[in-house]
């Protein structure tokens, strides 16, 4: 009975024949030609591959969108959104194009019929002061987020991720943490509105569309879905006039492995005005901070809490923190204005990623036989450990569908790359294989991963007879991104309208795609 209830109330009906020949026409007639991309466009493929950030999933046998909206104004959104209803055709959004799978632009089943709404048009960033908020349009990049908001006032920032090309909408939908987590959580705790357009092609605020929307999006929405969320409202953060970053390698020989032991009791116990990350590649660790305060102030904090890393006024960086974007992301060189480039190098880099959480520190002679066993292999990647603690654990996990806080000590992403099409066999088998040795060492009952590392080895949607996606396949992966929340065996009510429309490989399926705040 529950679970005919959660079928009834989100199965969203698209028309049971999907043409593009009365698609097209229907997009025709509400958005003018020079934003609508067809495949026989002159400029389809450079407009598909114009955010692309990994080439992975540029192939010829890459399952590619009928057409791709360039959306410029709410209006070409509602449009796309009515069109694909009433004539069977799903949608991809894509914001910065970050999606760890390519789902925002391509699809795994060859007879889909999709089109993809582009939202880098939509970028405005407008900041009040005063009020301490500012609204983004989805399509904006971090950087730009970021840059506006320092060009209004040096003491502002917002908390979100560290690589300025992501695009805003992705980030927030799924939560979004960068140097600023532990002082002021993620960024999606930090949205206080939006603007939606629904399944019906409406533009609803918060108030339309209601506190369970509203709590949905904010960290339960990669994907799409609940909707396209064409504009958020954020509070921003305060920050001081000057910051201090460093970064510290350490090599095995250098004592990395008792260090990096080390610091996973360290670094989520610090005070929560200092974040220390570490990035291990190869057999050297490097420690990158941010401390909210000068060099002066960060010193003896270091050498009483942390003093096995050596940290002196040498490695000391003091700048603004915009400033610290750049160099954090980019490098000392780097300026502010680097962060406004849309795309950078790395995007033209293939890459296979995934991610763990961590409750119990992991054991010295375990990071021992990592960095002996896995990080000296041929063709090795590399594992990112951000700590958590500070904000991010003070919310309870029903405060929005992210749900790992408190309890957490950090959160790693395994990331390997490579350079030309045809490779990457045994650099995607080092992140399989890694993962697989690290499931003893890592959170548990579920196994958790943090839904923006988009990863489809975990689990997928598998699409049976009347386009219907099965809830008990669903679930495996749901778990493990949104915890004991998108478990719906609790017999949690779904929201009444499911945004199915927006149907991918890991987007919440029917029976899981709209779940209900606690």
């Amino acid at each position: 009975m529950a679970l005919a209830m959660l079928a009834m109330s989100c199965f969203f009906l698209l028309s049971a024949h999907a043409s593009s020949d009365d698609f097209l026409p229907c997009l025709s007639r509400a958005i003018p030609e020079q934003l609508l991309f067809t495949r026989s466009s002159p400029s389809f493929a450079s407009v598909l591959t114009s955010s692309v950030r990994n080439p992975r999933f540029l192939t010829p046998a890459t399952v590619r969108p009928l057409c791709i909206v360039t959306a410029m104004n709410a209006s070409h959104v509602q449009a796309a959104v009515v069109c694909g209803r009433h004539h069977g055709v799903r949608l991809r959004v894509r914001s910065g194009g970050h999606d760890y799978e390519g789902l925002s632009y391509r699809s795994l089943r060859a007879e889909e019929l999709f089109a993809v709404v582009d939202l880098a048009g939509l970028r405005s960033v407008r900041v009040k002061r005063r009020a301490a908020t500012a609204w983004v349009d989805s399509g904006a990049t971090l950087g730009e987020l970021y840059y506006a908001i320092a060009k209004v006032s040096g003491r502002l920032a917002f908390p979100a991720g560290l690589c300025p090309t992501v695009g805003v909408g992705g980030h927030l939908s799924g939560g979004g943490f960068g140097m600023l987590l532990r002082k002021h959580g993620l960024a999606t705790d930090h949205v206080v509105d939006a603007t939606l357009v629904d399944a019906e092609g409406r533009i609803l605020d918060r108030n339309a569309m209601g506190r369970d929307v509203f709590w949905a999006i904010r960290g339960g929405g990669v994907g799409g879905s609940f909707g396209i969320v064409l504009s958020w409202q954020v509070k921003l953060v305060p920050v001081p006039p000057t910051v201090t970053v460093f970064t510290v390698q350490r090599s095995v020989e250098q004592g990395a492995v008792d260090i990096l032991a080390k610091w996973q009791e360290v670094a989520p116990a610090l005070p929560d005005d200092l974040l220390v990350r570490a990035v291990v590649h190869g057999q050297v660790a490097s420690f990158q901070s941010l401390y909210l305060g000068t060099c002066e102030a960060l010193l003896p904090v270091m050498r009483s809490r942390f003093p096995v890393l050596g940290v002196n006024r040498t490695h000391c960086n003091e700048m603004t923190w915009l400033e610290s974007v750049a160099y954090v992301y980019l490098g000392a060189h780097a300026t502010v204005e680097d962060i406004l480039n849309r795309t950078a190098a790395e995007d033209a880099v293939f890459t296979k990623a995934t991610s763990d959480y961590v409750r119990q520190a992991i054991a010295r002679e375990v990071w021992a036989e990592i960095f002996t066993g896995w990080l000296a292999k041929p063709g090795a990647g590399l594992m990112i450990l951000e700590p958590y603690g500070g904000k991010i654990a003070a919310l309870p996990e029903s405060a929005t569908p992210f749900t790992h806080r408190s309890g957490v000590l950090y959160n790693i992403q395994y990331m390997n790359f490579w350079r030309a099409a045809g490779e990457g066999a045994s650099q995607m088998a080092w992140v399989r294989d890694v993962y697989a040795f690290m499931e003893p060492h890592v959170s548990k009952n579920p196994r958790a991963a943090y839904g923006n590392y988009r990863d489809l080895d975990l689990g997928m949607n598998i699409v049976g007879g009347g386009d219907i996606m099965s809830y008990e396949i669903g679930k495996r992966w749901g778990e493990k991104y949104y915890k004991g929340i998108s478990a719906l065996s609790n017999g949690i009510v779904l929201l009444a309208t499911c945004f199915n429309q927006l149907c991918i490989s890991q987007q919440a399926p029917t029976g899981l795609c709209c779940f209900k705040r606690n």
